[in-house]
């Protein structure tokens, strides 16, 4: 089982506008270029990269979602709800 992963994430507080960004997403305009555009998160900036991570460090939802069997295999996943609000998590890879 993977205990680190490397992904991006949109981070939004409201899920309609989550919605609204996963069609955009599904239609294939570019993660980061959104990212960059609607991203509350401060790693919007890098387009919304947040490098890697170990297991059981983020927010519990976007863990489990992020090391769920197959993520990285998926363009996209979301929206998943945390305490931060609703997150659209890109998985670059898994070890």
């Amino acid at each position: 089982m993977a205990k680190i992963a490397c992904a991006s994430h949109i981070l939004v507080k409201d899920q309609n506008q989550a919605q609204e960004i996963k069609a955009k997403l599904t239609r294939g305009d570019d993660f980061a270029q959104l990212a960059r555009r609607f991203s509350t998160c401060p790693s919007g900036k890098k387009g919304g990269d947040l490098g890697e991570f170990r297991k059981g460090v983020m927010a519990q939802p976007f863990d489990q979602a992020v090391f769920k069997p197959g993520s990285e295999n998926k363009p996209f996943l979301g929206p998943i709800k945390s305490r931060f609000g609703y997150h659209l998590i890109q998985v670059l890879y898994k070890d």
